[in-house]
C-alpha cells in the first residue's frame, strides 16, 4: 500500500479521528497513488494513523475509512455498514416510517456515501473518487443487509468534479422504481420521485421538524416557504391547520405537492409559484399575516468563503418572516449551510427579530432527524439548524 507522510504537527486533527486530510497537511507519498486508490496515512515519524481514498484533485486529499491498518475490501465495507443500521435499529418503528436514512457519509464512516430508504428502494450518492471506487462493494451489501429490491444511484452533484468525476445518475441494482414511491411520516403520506427530486428525492432530515412544526399548527394560517413538494405545509394541515400557503419557485415542485394534498384528502390549499423573497415582500406591502411561518430556504453558502453573503440573505428572510407573523404566532426557521454554525444563524435570527421589531422567544432548537447521526470527530456533519420562535 503507498504511504503518505503527514508533516510534522499536522497529525493532531487526524488522531482526533477526523477523517480528512487536506493538501497543504502532506509531507511526501511514497508514490503516486491513482485516484481513489486506498493509502496508508502516517505521522512524520512513519507511525501508521489510518487507511483512506487518494484524491489527487480535491483540497481533501485523502478521506480515512479507517483509523488503523488493514484493508478496505468488501468484508470491511458490509462490517461498516451493518454497524450503520445497527444505529438506526428500530428508527422506522418509533418515527412510524418507511423512509430513513441508512448511510450518512462521514458520521457513519463511508466519506462521501449518502443512502436513502424509500419503502423498497435505496437511493444513494457517492460524492467522494473512494465511494465510486468501492461503490459496487457498497451497493451488495446494503441489498444484502436490507433486503430492498432496488438501488437508485443520484450522484448527480457538482462536487463531484472537485474529486474529479462527472455527475451522474442511473439503476445500479434491481428493477426500476416506480415513477413516485409512496412514503409515509406518522398518518401523512407523500410520494417521492427518485429521478428527478432534490437530492435523493425528499427531505429526510426534516421529518422531526415537520412533526413538531404540525403539533402547533392546529386552527392557524401556515405559511410554508420554499415548500419544495409540501412537506412542512401538508403535514400542518393533516394536523388541523386552518390554512396553508404554500409558495416554491419551482412549477413541478408545486404540482407535487398538490398532489401530496389530494393524497392526503385535504382541502385544496393556496399554492404561489414564485420567487420567496418578492412574495414575501408582497405580503408584507398588503398587510397579509399568518399564524405560523415556516423559513426553509435552500443552502446560502457553499464554503465559507460564501458565508458573509449567505449571512445577509439569510438576515433578510428572516426579517420579512418576523414582519409577517400574527402577534402571538410562530416562526419556524432552518439554515442547512453547514459553513454557518449553529450559534451564528442563532444571532442572525436574533438580529433579525430586532430589525422587525419583534419581541421573540425561542421555544425550541431544532436540528438534522435522528437517522442523520452526527459524529463528534466530525462536527461538519451537523449542517442543519433550526430554531422554533414565539413572536409578540
Amino acid at each position: 500500500m503507498k504511504i503518505v507522510r503527514l508533516k510534522p504537527g499536522r497529525d493532531k486533527a487526524t488522531r482526533r479521528r477526523h477523517p480528512w486530510i487536506f493538501s497543504g497537511a502532506i509531507d511526501s507519498v511514497s508514490r503516486e497513488p491513482d485516484p481513489g486508490e486506498d493509502v496508508l496515512v502516517t505521522d512524520a515519524n512513519g507511525m501508521p494513523l489510518g487507511v483512506g481514498a487518494w484524491s489527487p484533485t480535491s483540497q481533501i486529499r485523502v478521506r480515512l475509512w479507517r483509523f488503523d491498518e488493514g484493508p478496505v475490501d468488501g468484508a470491511f465495507l458490509h462490517d461498516l455498514l451493518a454497524r450503520a443500521l445497527a444505529v438506526r435499529e428500530g428508527m422506522a418503528e418509533r418515527f412510524d416510517t418507511n423512509a430513513l436514512r441508512l448511510v450518512n457519509a462521514e458520521a457513519d464512516g463511508l466519506p462521501g456515501v449518502t443512502v436513502d430508504r424509500y419503502d423498497d428502494v435505496l437511493v444513494g450518492q457517492f460524492a467522494s473518487i473512494g465511494a465510486e471506487r468501492h461503490k459496487a462493494e457498497i451497493v451488495d451489501a446494503l441489498l444484502d443487509l436490507t433486503g430492498a429490491a432496488s438501488f437508485y444511484e443520484r450522484s448527480d452533484l457538482d462536487v463531484r468534479k472537485r474529486e474529479g468525476l462527472e455527475p451522474t445518475r442511473g439503476l445500479l441494482a434491481g428493477p426500476e422504481p416506480p415513477e413516485r414511491v409512496a412514503i409515509h411520516e406518522g398518518p401523512v403520506r407523500f410520494e417521492v420521485d427518485v429521478r428527478e427530486g432534490h437530492k435523493t428525492g425528499f427531505y429526510l432530515d426534516q421529518r422531526e421538524n415537520r412533526r413538531l412544526v404540525a403539533e402547533s399548527a392546529k386552527g392557524r394560517r401556515v405559511l410554508n416557504t420554499f415548500c419544495y413538494t409540501g412537506g412542512f405545509g401538508v403535514a400542518a394541515q393533516v394536523a388541523g391547520a386552518a390554512s396553508v400557503t404554500h409558495v416554491d419557485l419551482s412549477g413541478p415542485a408545486l404540482e407535487q405537492a398538490r398532489r401530496n394534498t389530494a393524497l392526503n384528502g385535504l382541502p385544496e390549499a393556496e399554492f404561489i409559484q414564485g420567487n420567496v423573497f418578492q412574495e414575501l415582500r408582497g405580503f408584507r406591502d398588503r398587510a397579509r399575516d399568518f399564524d405560523l411561518v415556516v423559513l426553509d430556504p435552500p443552502k446560502f453558502a457553499d464554503s465559507k468563503a460564501l458565508a458573509e453573503k449567505a449571512l445577509r440573505g439569510y438576515k433578510d428572510i428572516n426579517i420579512l418572516g418576523f414582519k409577517l407573523v400574527s402577534p402571538g404566532g410562530l416562526l419556524a426557521t432552518f439554515s442547512c449551510s453547514g459553513a454557518i454554525d449553529a450559534p451564528t444563524f442563532r444571532m442572525v435570527v436574533a438580529e433579525a427579530a430586532c430589525d422587525a421589531g419583534r419581541r421573540v422567544r425561542i421555544l425550541r432548537e431544532l436540528r438534522q432527524a435522528p437517522d442523520h447521526v452526527e459524529a463528534l470527530n466530525f462536527p461538519e456533519g451537523l449542517y442543519l439548524k433550526g430554531l422554533l420562535c414565539h413572536v409578540e
